[in-house]
């Protein structure tokens, strides 16, 4: 008898990676809708009408369009994330199926952040040309280095997927949408999205008090990759807050899967 070929860890975690990116293909006018609409409106109304009818100088568009990325980018990884985790682990039970594939446990839930960063990263590869398309001329924009704004993008989805694991597991499903009113709202007003984080410099208590928020460093890393003559943190002060983030919110969200899984 011919023994039945055994399947490496590795073999497993692709083979999750490429149903899971055949669901996103198929189920992609749904995720660009749920990922889009809130950037491209922003881009319509202050990118291009504002400005068109004099209310806001031109120049601003140079602020906003970095911003617009970075919360595409910590939006769609976090909800790709954080959402389907919540329904899997309480009403679907999906979860389960994964759980049984012979594979550890920790690389699941790797899994599960790589995907939510892949879709982070799709997100901000249709916004940017969409949103040069409604703005037209942006201005400071420059794409010198593309090394650096793929490790700003690959960093701050990586670390948005990580927070999204974490809620994930640690927000039941009834109370999700509270959530995204009482931590994503805030966070996204007081990310640095709309105003570079060097422009509260009149108000000193708020400058400092964002830096708990991890959008404002997605933010202005976008900046200093896209628009650099828009006051902005330095990148290495950017890289070293994300790689932070990613490691203690993957330590977390970790230990929130694994307790969730064996529960």
């Amino acid at each position: 008898m011919t023994p039945s070929p055994t399947l490496s860890p590795s073999d497993v975690f692709v083979a999750m990676m490429a149903r899971d990116v055949r669901v996103m293909r198929r189920e992609l006018p749904f995720f660009l809708l749920r990922t889009l609409m809130q950037p491209l409106l922003l881009m319509l109304v202050f990118g291009f009408l504002l400005p068109k009818m004099g209310n806001i100088p031109q120049a601003y568009v140079g602020t906003l369009f970095p911003g617009v990325l970075a919360l595409s980018i910590a939006l769609s990884s976090i909800q790709s994330v954080a959402l389907p985790m919540s329904v899997s682990f309480s009403v679907s039970k999906e979860i389960e199926d994964r759980l049984l594939a012979p594979i550890p446990t920790r690389l699941v839930a790797l899994e599960l952040v790589v995907m939510g960063t892949l879709q982070g990263l799709v997100t901000a590869l249709v916004v940017f040309p969409l949103g040069k398309l409604i703005i037209g001329t942006i201005p400071g924009l420059a794409l010198a280095d593309f090394a650096e704004l793929g490790a700003v993008m690959l960093l701050s989805a990586a670390a948005f997927s990580a927070i999204g694991l974490f809620l994930g597991c640690a927000v039941a499903p009834q109370h999700i949408g509270l959530l995204f009113s009482f931590v994503v709202g805030p966070m996204i007003f007081f990310g640095c999205a709309y105003y570079p984080w060097r422009g509260l410099d009149v108000v000193p208590v708020m400058k400092y008090a964002v830096l708990l928020n991890p959008l404002v460093y997605v933010s202005e890393g976008m900046r200093g990759a896209l628009t650099p003559g828009v006051p902005h943190m330095p990148l290495l002060v950017v890289t070293a807050a994300l790689l932070v983030m990613l490691g203690i919110f993957w330590r977390i969200g970790l230990n929130a899967f694994m307790k969730r899984a064996v529960g």
